[in-house]
């Protein structure tokens, strides 16, 4: 099946940092992100990318200017610790028609296999119209760990990743549907949410 033959995609990802957006180190975030959503993902993908300080107003704005812009999905990493600065599940709340707890509850969860501070991460997920807005973690390695999960040597899943849930997510939303790469991340749909693959 050829990507003309998925629905196209429009996905923001956001990178939250003080540092990266004023230039004192490069930003890690964004390429990160759209390197693991290009392989997980086998739909048509167009990025609308976005790095802002850690300043709740701006946040939320640009969230909201992400939704009003087509984003079926919108990735947000950085700024979710206790630090006074941290301030992106607040900016994503205040933009939200309805909380996602789920989605945090199990970031933690993985990340709590490697580190016992996960638990001072808080995350949040959040619907706004028919857009899914997902805050991850900072570093590189962290957001594909939650995003994907954890496998054992032969390749087999021990925690499911957040992305699993994600299409079936976007489809009751009203969003595009999303065909993943089950060699990286397997989506979980009821199987009568289950598109038959189109004929050319």
């Amino acid at each position: 099946m050829s990507a003309s033959e998925f629905d196209p995609v429009t996905i923001g990802i956001v990178s939250i940092s003080d540092r990266a957006s004023s230039g004192v180190y490069e930003d890690k975030g964004l390429p990160a992100l759209q390197d693991w959503l290009t392989r997980a993902l086998k739909n048509p993908l167009r990025f609308e990318p976005r790095l802002i300080p850690d300043e709740k107003d701006g946040i939320s704005r640009a969230l909201v200017d992400l939704v009003d812009a087509g984003c079926a999905l919108v990735l947000t990493t950085g700024g979710t610790g206790p630090a006074p600065r941290d301030v992106t599940p607040e900016a994503t709340l205040a933009v939200a028609d309805k909380e996602m707890p789920g989605f945090g509850e199990q970031m933690r969860q993985i990340s709590l296999r490697f580190v016992p501070t996960a638990i001072l991460s808080r995350q949040v997920a959040v619907i706004r119209g028919r857009t899914l807005i997902i805050n991850l973690p900072g570093q590189p390695k962290s957001i594909q760990e939650t995003l994907e999960g954890l496998k054992d040597a032969q390749g087999q899943q021990v925690v499911p990743g957040i992305f699993a849930a994600v299409p079936y997510c976007i489809d009751l939303i009203g969003g595009p549907y999303l065909e993943t790469d089950d060699t990286v991340c397997k989506a979980f749909r009821p199987k009568s949410a289950i598109r038959a693959p189109r004929t050319a």
